[in-house]
Formats: structure tokens, C-alpha cells, sequence
């Protein structure tokens, strides 16, 4: 599915995606951006959750929306965080992301 910048001009749906996908992405699989993503190999062989990276990913996005909270779900059986976004028009989205 493509997503792209609204008729008014607004990114938030993109900015969206593209939060949703870094959870998804292993450290260093990017070509273009090899900080972006999680260590989910070694956090999988350590057992210890990715919380350090997702707040940096947190800290990576927030200049995006009007406010950005990232936390973790408790009690998940896998490294689970909700996604707390609020649009610059004002919308509100929520989504759980698994990594």
C-alpha cells in the first residue's frame, strides 16, 4: 500500500509509516540510515528488551508530530510498545507495535 503527503499537505500518515517500519527494522539494514531501528537479534539472544532504542527512536520522530509517546505494553509475551500520536491537525492515533 502506498502512502503519501495529504491534499492539504500534511506528512503525518507518512511520518506514521515510516515510525510503524523502524520498529521493524533491524540496526543497520538501512543503506540510508543505519542508526534508525532495533537490535532485535541481540535483544532476542540476551533477553533483555530494546527500550533504549526505542526511545531513541522516539527521540527521532517526535520533531514530526505535535506529541510522540512510545511505551511498553506490560505484561506482553514479546516486546510489544503503544504508539501514542497526535497529528499537527489535531488527530489522535494509537496503535500497538509488536517488534
Amino acid at each position: 500500500m502506498e502512502v503519501t503527503t495529504d491534499a492539504n499537505g500534511f506528512d503525518d500518515a507518512v511520518w506514521i509509516t515510516t515510525l510503524c517500519q523502524n520498529f521493524l527494522l533491524n540496526l543497520n539494514e538501512s543503506p540510508f540510515d543505519a542508526n534508525w531501528g532495533l537490535p532485535a537479534q541481540q535483544s532476542v539472544l540476551q533477553q533483555v528488551q530494546p527500550d533504549y532504542y526505542v526511545a531513541q527512536i522516539q527521540r527521532q520522530f517526535a520533531q514530526y508530530f505535535a506529541s510522540l509517546i512510545v511505551a511498553k505494553v506490560p505484561d506482553a509475551t514479546t516486546p510489544t510498545y503503544k504508539v501514542s500520536v497526535t497529528t499537527n491537525q489535531g488527530s489522535k492515533i494509537i496503535v500497538q507495535v509488536p517488534t
